[in-house]
């Protein structure tokens, strides 16, 4: 099998952080530092969050265009969880003209609105057949959480959240990447998880997703779930059809005296293709940044790590897999 580079990152908007993990100011030309640090990842499919889109503290920078173009991406999509401006501690001033899901491409660098918005993105070298993106409504609450500059915690508004997912061309056939970024908040990002896994279950198998979920452990997996929760995700058409499959092979079968009975295949669950700290990208502690996977054999799997890059309080991670 050939062997592809799947990473996540989550950017900060593209933020240069010191040494320390102190932010850096931004030099003339605003996209340089992330251009060099996606490049050096070398990603074939690269699933970025917190992505800026004609904002000024990224220096109005079509951030996902800039990233496409680092690392030769064939193709890509932005969703845009809002358009707005950010505002210090309080979340976001939302821009009313646009209050819903906007998706932007490479048909619509310097051709679309220049409203300034942010979200997620997914970014491909491979052909692809078939994209759809979501957005995930903000928790009615936030929490309490260190933010840079201020002493002790800060109460923080939750925000919107958006998710996009494609269908690849892969040496050896189709399979489906999702990039998501999901919510802080408790509970909130565990029903934002199972509904990705819901909203993809028409698509072809092998699943990839990537992405930031602010979940640790064996909590996404878990929340995604087994062969069992697979196989309850899937449409009922598919099901159909897979019984009327099989019961036309039984009809087709020798006696039952002459029949030898074969194993059964195990149908494995959704499993991480990586285990290493990703935040903060300073001093790596915790990892909420994940490539989860089912249908991958675990043999495909190859080197894992999460460089550091000169952007970013997170850490991108990266996998190596043989699809």
């Amino acid at each position: 099998m050939s062997q592809l580079r799947i990473a996540t990152f989550n950017l900060l908007h593209g933020q240069p952080l010191a040494a320390d993990g102190s932010p850096l100011d931004r030099p003339g030309e605003a996209g340089d530092p992330l251009a060099e640090a996606i490049a050096s990842l070398d990603a074939d499919v690269l699933a970025i969050q917190e992505v800026d889109r004609h904002q000024e503290r990224s220096g109005l920078t079509d951030q996902a265009a800039v990233a496409a173009k680092a690392m030769g991406a064939a193709d890509w999509r932005f969703a845009a969880a809002l358009h707005g401006r950010p505002a210090p501690v309080a979340g976001w001033i939302p821009d009313p003209s646009a209050p819903g899901l906007q998706v932007y491409g490479p048909a619509e660098i310097g051709t679309a609105t220049d409203l300034p918005s942010y979200g997620t993105a997914l970014l491909t070298r491979l052909p692809v057949q078939h994209w759809r993106a979501r957005r995930f409504a903000p928790a009615p609450f936030g929490l309490p959480l260190r933010v840079a500059g201020r002493r002790g915690l800060t109460p923080v508004p939750d925000e919107p959240r958006a998710a996009v997912a494609a269908v690849l061309e892969g040496e050896h056939g189709p399979f489906t990447v999702v990039a998501a970024h999901l919510s802080f908040v408790p509970g909130w990002n565990v029903a934002q998880l199972a509904g990705i896994r819901r909203w993809i279950a028409d698509l072809p198998q092998p699943y990839l997703v990537l992405g930031d979920f602010n979940l640790i452990g064996a909590v996404p997996r878990t929340v995604l779930g087994g062969a069992t929760a697979l196989e309850r995700s899937a449409p009922r058409r598919r099901v159909r059809e897979l019984r009327a499959a099989r019961h036309a092979r039984a009809a087709l079968a020798e006696p039952r005296r002459r029949r030898v009975r074969e194993p059964r295949a195990r149908l494995q669950g959704w499993h991480d293709l990586a285990k290493t700290p990703t935040y903060p990208s300073h001093r790596p502690a915790v990892q909420f940044d994940h490539v989860l996977a089912v249908g991958v054999p675990r043999g495909a799997v190859g080197a894992a790590y999460a460089p550091r890059t000169g952007v970013s309080d997170h850490r991108p991670l990266v996998v190596e897999v043989g699809l």
